[in-house]
């Protein structure tokens, strides 16, 4: 090999190697933590020790439900709407079946189940069309439902609750549009509270700003104060299994770069397998200073399902 060969090789594995390097770089987020073949993300992190430890912070036996109303008249990230049809099949005129009489009705749900209050699978967010642990769109997302990542393979999330009253850590009834939720302000707040933040819990932030689904629907539609990037890489850094908010989007709107489009649900969803938890009703638990608590959720298992409508029960 001439000397001229020589050079222009080293110079094409040099441009090969530098290729390589950037490439792993900007795709450091997979393969996952739990294995480049794991569907579950953060859902691992269920055990019985996390469902007996929180089992531990039951002292009243008082119940939250977490999950809203949803109905036609629910705000929704545009396309999505949902509608229920009730019938009672083959009762015209006064029918029944039997000599009992037996009469009943049915129902048949006709909408999105990213209504309303929603758990976001990892089949939700992606980064140029790569979701978590480096899985390609094509090749799992298909018309009748997710080859992977469905919301019905969840196992129950049993584990330690935290709520961080956002809205009361600033001193305001409820927080404007676009206040972020940073580092260092959860921090504060979870300090304030006595709340640190442990592997394996679900993370919620209160803001007030549900409350005004009834009283200014225009203000609650145009954006919201959320989670932050910094924010929720010092949530994934704590290994925490699910983050949601009283929030339609969980993350700050407008986002902190004006360029950017919800990279908070790819920082929690693709990059780090944490799931998402959408419109959840905490203001009776900020009521009550209810902190700390059970957390317990059982997604229904529909096949292939990307997101699921929720209710979780907090217990205190």
């Amino acid at each position: 090999m001439n000397k001229k060969m020589k050079t222009l090789c080293a110079v094409a594995m040099a441009a090969w190697m530098s290729h390589s390097m950037a490439d792993n770089h900007q795709h450091a987020w997979y393969p996952s933590k739990w294995g480049k073949d794991d569907s579950l993300g953060a859902a691992n992190l269920n055990s019985p020790a996390l469902a007996l430890e929180a089992a531990k912070l039951v002292k009243t036996g008082k119940t939250y439900r977490l999950g809203m109303e949803s109905n036609p008249q629910t705000p929704a990230y545009p396309p999505r709407n949902l509608h229920v049809i009730v019938l009672a099949p083959g009762q015209l005129s006064g029918k029944s079946l039997g000599t009992n009489k037996m009469t009943y009705a049915d129902d048949i749900i006709n909408g999105w189940v990213g209504v309303g209050s929603q758990l976001d699978g990892l089949g939700h967010a992606g980064v140029d069309q790569l979701y978590y642990n480096g899985a390609h769109g094509n090749d799992f997302i298909k018309p009748d439902g997710l080859t992977r990542f469905g919301t019905h393979a969840l196992p129950p999330f049993v584990t330690r609750g935290v709520l961080l009253d956002m809205a009361k850590c600033a001193g305001k009834e409820r927080l404007d549009v676009g206040y972020a939720y940073t580092k260092a302000l959860i921090e504060a707040c979870a300090t304030k509270q006595n709340t640190p933040i442990r592997k394996g819990d679900v993370v919620l932030f209160h803001s007030g700003w549900m409350d005004l689904i009834t009283t200014d629907l225009a203000t609650y539609n145009k954006g919201e104060p959320g989670l932050g990037k910094d924010g929720a890489a010092y949530l994934a850094s704590k290994d925490v299994m699910a983050v949601g908010a009283d929030t339609w989007a969980l993350e700050v709107l407008p986002s902190e770069d004006k360029n950017e489009a919800f990279p908070i649900h790819q920082i929690l969803l693709p990059m780090n397998g944490i799931y998402i938890l959408e419109n959840m009703v905490t203001r009776d638990l900020a009521k009550d200073a209810g902190y700390e608590f059970m957390f317990v959720l059982g997604a229904a298992r529909m096949t292939g399902a990307v997101q699921m409508i929720i209710n979780p029960v907090a217990i205190r």
